[in-house]
C-alpha cells in the first residue's frame, strides 16, 4: 500500500485521526512536525522564532523526501501544501487525504491553543486568511473527508472504506 498522507488545516484532526488510522490499518504513523522537532532538537514554535518560516519549510521538504512511501500513515503540518513541490511529491508517492473542517469549528478547537506560531494575534482573522489561502491546495488531494462534528472512529471508518473501494 502506498503511503497515506493526511493534510488539512491546523485543528482539522490530522494527528488524532492519523494515530487511530494507523492502529486500524496496523501501519506505523509519522507526524512530520514531531519528526522535524526530533531531528532539529527544537519545537516548531522555536524554529519559527529563531530561524524563520522559510527554514522550517525547508526542513518540511527535506523530511517529506526522507520518509517511507509505502505502508505508512504520515500526518503533515497544516502548511505543507503551500509548496508545490510537496503537493506533487505526496500525490506521486501516496494517497493524499484532505481532512476538511469548517472554519467555525476550527475556531472552537483552537480557541485556547497558544502553540501555533502563525496564529499569535488576531487569531480568527489570521485563521480565516490562512484557511482561504490554502483551501485550493488542500482540495488537490485524492480524497476529501469532512471532519466537522464527526467522531474520530467515524472518520477513520470512512477512510478505510474509501481505501478498500478505491483504485489506490
Amino acid at each position: 500500500m502506498k503511503a497515506i498522507y493526511l493534510t488539512g488545516f491546523m485543528g482539522a484532526g490530522k494527528t488524532t485521526v492519523g494515530k487511530r488510522l494507523g492502529e486500524v490499518l496496523q501501519l506505523p504513523v509519522i507526524d512530520t512536525d514531531a519528526y522535524i522537532e526530533q531531528q532539529v532538537g527544537k519545537t516548531i514554535a522555536d524554529i519559527f522564532a529563531e530561524e524563520g518560516e522559510g527554514v522550517f519549510r525547508a526542513y518540511e521538504r527535506e523530511v517529506l523526501k526522507k520518509l517511507p512511501t509505502e505502508h505508512i500513515v504520515i500526518t503533515t503540518g497544516g502548511g505543507i501544501v503551500i509548496q508545490e513541490e510537496n503537493r506533487r511529491f505526496m500525490s506521486n508517492h501516496g494517497i493524499v487525504i484532505y481532512l476538511h473542517c469548517e472554519l467555525h469549528e476550527l475556531f472552537r478547537r483552537l480557541a485556547d491553543d497558544a502553540t501555533r506560531p502563525l496564529l499569535m494575534e488576531n487569531k480568527q482573522s489570521q485563521m480565516k486568511q490562512l484557511f482561504e489561502q490554502r483551501l485550493p491546495w488542500y482540495r488537490q488531494a485524492h480524497i476529501t473527508i469532512d471532519t466537522t462534528n464527526r467522531t474520530v472512529d467515524d472518520i477513520v471508518e470512512t477512510i478505510v472504506s474509501l481505501l478498500k473501494s478505491s483504485r489506490f
